[in-house]
């Protein structure tokens, strides 16, 4: 795939901001499916559940797949273990020692990096850790984690967009002893649901357009125009934004109160009510959604009410083709269609007043603040991290075993992004464009960063030090990263 260029810098989109379109207005669950479900099996619109594996070996095959996303020609597609599009969800426990054979069986390099996890930068899956055509690569690494929702994607230099946009990725779920005595929806696909969320946009003969910044198409789990039966108690919803670009604004179609319960990296404190969430890619949040109060056949939608968002998110263009342009382009439309259905009789029906007590690093514990700028070099360059275009054989920042440090992130450019970074969760401790929102204050690893905005975390860089294996922080907008807005660090 050659490497994007005009798109990544955001100076040809002034032409949207000057024509003034946009100004701001308790058990580890079994393995239920251990094989592929066939897409005869599955209605077309109905809601594709991943097949889960558990325990503490993991066996995942990365290769060519096919899934039927609209009628006519299947769409070609990349998946893990042959599902189709996507891949199994993987459920470990904290504490367990986990080993995976991750085996690539595409025609091109690959990686799978652990989206969120804590591990040694070695087997973290980045750019560097490349499998080969054919081969297996063999991580292996303890599970520290909180309970939440995590990820694997490919994250191989200058083709993760394009493998994430033919449908390479998978859930993982992380269980712990806090989480696990809670009362909570936990059945899988039952009352509690993983929704992976990406537009993708598809040729005449159902072919997915890997490089396109904004697709058509919503696709759920894999899924157009997905619907699902929830019942009427409440429901966990695992929302995890698989974008190259585009920011979802979520809410429910009728306005209700939904309740934030975990950020990218944990249980918040206690449920934070909301009734709309930005999420940029990479992004995690788990909702719970009351339904008691709903009649048995009742409907409703999850919604994207990304209408009116300011110019500099991902998908506020006005644009419907083009480069930019998008049918879903400042527009609101269904992320998923809910049938309401009877109870079942384990269900949840009252909101828990507390979740889980985290203990975030302090401005007092800070040993050491660094800046770091995200910028270009003028109309039609990608954009960088300190005009510096990413290089496996530069490290970018060095930081000390132990150290717990402030990082602050800006933005001067003219789009917003999405910063992440791997090895650690952090706390966001300001936003200069205002108040913190309640639903960010948890353990984060990715975060929106706005034009015109600065972002300071803090972080301990508590484990795992190597004089070679280099973490990295990069935009998790794919195309972005792809172009070179992406660093490396040592923790020595």
């Amino acid at each position: 795939m050659s490497t994007p260029s005009k798109h990544q810098s955001g100076m040809d989109r002034r032409k949207f901001l000057k024509a003034g379109s946009l100004t701001l207005g308790a058990a580890l669950v079994p393995n239920l499916l251990d094989t592929p479900t066939s897409d005869a099996a599955i209605p077309s619109n109905a809601l594709y559940i991943p097949p889960v594996l558990s325990g503490k070996n993991f066996n995942l095959k990365l290769q060519k797949s096919t899934k039927q996303i609209a009628s006519g020609a299947l769409t070609k597609t990349y998946s893990y273990n042959g599902v189709g599009f996507w891949g199994p969800t993987l459920f470990m426990k904290k504490g367990d020692d986990i080993s995976l054979n991750v085996t690539n069986n595409l025609s091109e390099q690959t990686t799978t990096h652990w989206h969120g996890i804590h591990l040694p930068a070695e087997m973290d899956g980045g750019p560097m850790q490349v499998i080969e055509v054919g081969k297996t690569w063999k991580p292996k690494f303890k599970m520290m984690n909180n309970a939440a929702t995590y990820w694997y994607h490919p994250h191989m230099h200058k083709t993760t967009q394009k493998q994430l946009a033919l449908g390479a990725g998978g859930f993982i779920i992380v269980q712990d002893s806090v989480e696990a005595v809670l009362a909570l929806p936990r059945t899988y696909g039952v009352d509690d649901i993983p929704l992976a969320l990406g537009s993708r946009s598809l040729s005449a003969t159902n072919q997915i357009s890997p490089t396109t910044i904004y697709g058509d198409t919503l696709l759920t789990n894999g899924v157009a125009n997905a619907q699902v039966s929830l019942p009427a108690q409440f429901v966990r919803l695992r929302l995890l934004n698989i974008e190259s670009e585009r920011v979802f604004n979520i809410g429910l179609s009728d306005g209700r109160t939904f309740h934030v319960i975990a950020t990218d990296g944990g249980l918040v404190q206690k449920p934070i009510p909301v009734k709309r969430l930005i999420m940029v890619p990479g992004e995690r949040y788990e909702i719970l959604v009351d339904l008691t109060g709903n009649a048995v056949g009742s409907t409703l939608s999850l919604r994207a009410f990304n209408k009116g968002l300011a110019f500099g998110y991902g998908g506020a263009e006005p644009a419907t083709s083009g480069e930019f342009g998008s049918l879903l382009n400042n527009t609101e439309f269904d992320l998923l269609k809910i049938q309401v259905i009877k109870a079942t009789s384990s269900a949840i029906t009252k909101l828990p007043t507390t979740l889980a007590a985290s203990t975030f690093p302090t401005k007092a514990e800070v040993t050491n603040s660094r800046t770091i700028a995200i910028n270009d070099q003028g109309a039609g360059t990608p954009f960088t991290f300190d005009s510096k275009s990413y290089d496996m054989s530069v490290i970018n920042q060095r930081v000390k075993l132990g150290a717990t440090e402030a990082w602050t992130i800006t933005n001067d450019q003219i789009f917003g992004h999405a910063f992440h970074i791997h090895d650690v969760q952090f706390k966001i401790i300001s936003r200069s464009s205002g108040p913190i929102p309640a639903h960010e204050n948890g353990w984060k690893d990715t975060f929106s960063i706005q034009r015109n905005e600065r972002v300071t975390f803090l972080a301990k860089f508590a484990d795992f030090s190597s004089s070679t294996w280099a973490y990295m922080y990069h935009c998790h907008m794919a195309n972005h990263e792809d172009g070179g807005l992406m660093g490396q660090f040592l923790v020595v």
